[in-house]
């Protein structure tokens, strides 16, 4: 293989084939001699060689090497190396303008001619390829939806693609060479002051790469959401050189996400009003209890707070709460608004609810556990609880919450059965099944809320005024509190 294809162009023919010979020699492939600059244009042409060895001075007329070097340099990009004689101020003046890859005066070595030509070819294609990944660079950067801006040491604009021209509404020439603060300013979107210290806030290595909520302010006053990345760029001996810019045009995405929000907040709307519409129905076929599952809920949420809750376990307890007894659909109204103590049969369909609610959530997609809390919220810490007789942590805590809430409520509030045993004897009856019935930590948290933590069961003099509702029937005896506790419903 040859070291490379070289084109002589020499007007002494002896000379040309004496040059010819020592290339080929040396391993070089020679495409071509000519004597006068406009055959050696059409020979490079043709056989594009890697290197030209131009003599300065051809006879013939015309060009001379000098001017024939120069169109070869820009018609054909070739580099050139110049064999002359001729070594006065005004021919190297005259050849240093046409970036020459090397000059060797006449008479030559045969190893002066090698060096020579190896140090061209090298340095072609090294600034070759130094071109090639400029122009990648240039293309890769004109292709980026991203503002991309570059200032010199001073703050000065370098360079910037079409995406920042166009966000920028300049031309590039516009703003090349004048400083940065002239053709843009960056603000504090809340405060609408220029922001400092880029560098340090929006760099790429920094845990925040791209400064998000930030505005571009344009010449012409126009103010864009963006996001901001700022890189020193230095030089190889870590002096600094510049600064590269990338902007992000973030309204789009902005506008995006407000309307994701408020899409996501008509669901949450929609969503809640379907809860309370199924307590309702529930509520209907027992108007005696109406508002007890929003009082629960209510109780519920805030009793979890007092624990400590994130707030989406709290928006599931909630839910659970207002739907804890959607099954009594299923309960016979006359059941439901019996004004006595129910009978052993009445009780154990009046104790099914809890597994009708949970046949009616089981197949709605919550996010959270709101059939399981409803089937759970009669179990008991003792394993006296209905429908599965679970202990302790094996009933979850959502329902452990809500069933402290329920009884409390219930125990507070008028019943078919019985006017209301009001709210001290409902904290003596969690009080006294701290631990045994009722979970220690939600038992704390309700007393703490009801003994000067401020919770009150919002409305419920709407819902169960003073002394309303019917009496006891005949013969029937005042339910104790801890029968009422057992009942809570």
């Amino acid at each position: 293989m040859h070291k490379g294809r070289i084109l002589v162009v020499e007007d002494e023919t002896i000379v040309a084939l004496g040059i010819q010979s020592n290339l080929e020699r040396l391993g070089y492939e020679v495409v071509g001699r000519a004597s006068t600059g406009r055959e050696a244009l059409d020979l490079a042409e043709s056989s594009r060689p890697d290197l030209v060895l131009m003599d300065v001075m051809l006879g013939g007329g015309g060009m001379d090497g000098i001017d024939t070097a120069l169109e070869l340099h820009e018609r054909f990009s070739l580099p050139v190396v110049y064999l002359s004689a001729a070594t006065d101020e005004k021919t190297l003046e005259r050849a240093k303008r046409t970036d020459p890859f090397g000059y060797i005066t006449k008479p030559f070595r045969d190893h002066d001619l090698s060096l020579a030509i190896e140090v061209a070819l090298y340095k072609y294609r090294t600034e070759a390829k130094l071109q090639e990944n400029e122009q990648l660079l240039s293309t890769t950067l004109g292709s980026l939806a991203e503002a991309v801006v570059s200032t010199d040491v001073e703050g000065r604009v370098t360079y910037l693609n079409p995406a920042a021209a166009a966000m920028l509404g300049v031309e590039p020439e516009q703003a090349l060479g004048r400083e940065l603060a002239a053709v843009f300013t960056i603000l504090e979107q809340d405060t609408r002051l220029p922001v400092t210290g880029l560098e340090e806030i929006c760099c790429p290595r920094s845990a925040q790469p791209m400064c998000e909520d930030m505005l571009l302010r344009t010449q012409a006053g126009l103010e864009i959401p963006v996001g901001l990345s700022v890189s020193p760029v230095r030089g190889q001996r870590g002096d600094f050189r510049g600064r590269v810019l990338v902007l992000r045009n973030v309204a789009q995405r902005k506008q995006d996400e407000a309307e994701r929000l408020e899409s996501m907040q008509a669901l949450r709307t929609a969503f809640r009003q379907t809860v309370r519409a199924l307590a309702s129905m529930a509520e209907k076929r027992d108007p005696y209890t109406a508002g007890h599952q929003q009082r629960v809920a209510r109780l519920a949420c805030a009793i979890g707070q007092e624990l400590g809750l994130p707030v989406e376990t709290l928006e599931g307890l909630e839910v659970a709460g207002t739907l804890h007894d959607i099954g009594k659909v299923y309960v016979p109204a006359e059941i439901l608004s019996k004004p006595a103590r129910l009978s052993h049969m009445e009780m154990g369909i009046m104790k099914s609810h809890s597994e009708v609610g949970f046949e009616i959530l089981r197949e709605v997609n919550f996010p959270w556990p709101v059939a399981r809390s409803v089937l759970e919220h009669h179990e008991r810490l003792d394993g006296s609880g209905y429908p599965g007789g679970l202990k302790g942590t094996e009933i979850s805590r959502e329902a452990r919450i809500l069933a402290v809430a329920d009884v409390v409520e219930a125990m507070s509030s008028h019943r078919p059965y019985r006017a209301a045993l009001g709210l001290p004897l409902a904290l003596e009856e969690i009080r006294n099944g701290r631990g045994r019935i009722y979970d220690s930590e939600c038992v704390d948290a309700c007393l703490s809320l009801m003994n000067g933590g401020g919770f009150t069961f919002e409305g419920l003099d709407v819902f169960c005024p003073a002394g309303a509702g019917p009496a006891p029937s005949p013969g029937s005896a005042p339910v104790p509190p801890k029968a009422a506790a057992e009942m809570e419903e």
